[in-house]
């Protein structure tokens, strides 16, 4: 029962997710793509550690994909759209414990965004 995976683009045709993997070593970038593929394999059952959704009322709906290799740690925020497509957001290095709130609000505004502009389609 595979999912669908898409990339958030935005209106100048940027694909953040895209530019975050292009940004990592190979080795990380392999990392990420692997759990690209767990999400679209298993979808809303795979859970921790692998994701993890994102606490509070404002950010009800987004998750993050949580990538980890030697010590590097990286983020890919996605939301679930219609049933079995999983829009990846962006993403980021994390380097705090806690995720930062302009990472959160980054991705509640494409969230935004991507579904404003399904709508008007």
């Amino acid at each position: 029962m595979e999912c669908q995976v898409e990339f958030y683009k935005k209106v100048n045709g940027d694909i953040p997710v895209l530019d975050h993997l292009s940004s990592l070593d190979a080795k990380m970038r392999a990392k990420a793509f692997s759990q690209i593929e767990l999400l679209k394999r298993h979808g809303f059952q795979l859970r921790e550690p692998y994701v993890k959704p994102i606490k509070g009322a404002r950010y009800k709906g987004i998750f993050e994909l949580r990538v980890r290799f030697a010590s590097s740690i990286s983020r890919i925020m996605y939301f679930a759209y219609q049933g079995k497509t999983f829009v990846l957001l962006h993403g980021f290095t994390k380097k705090t414990k806690r995720t930062p709130r302009r990472e959160l609000e980054r991705a509640l505004r494409y969230k935004e965004d991507y579904e404003r502009r399904c709508e008007d389609e």
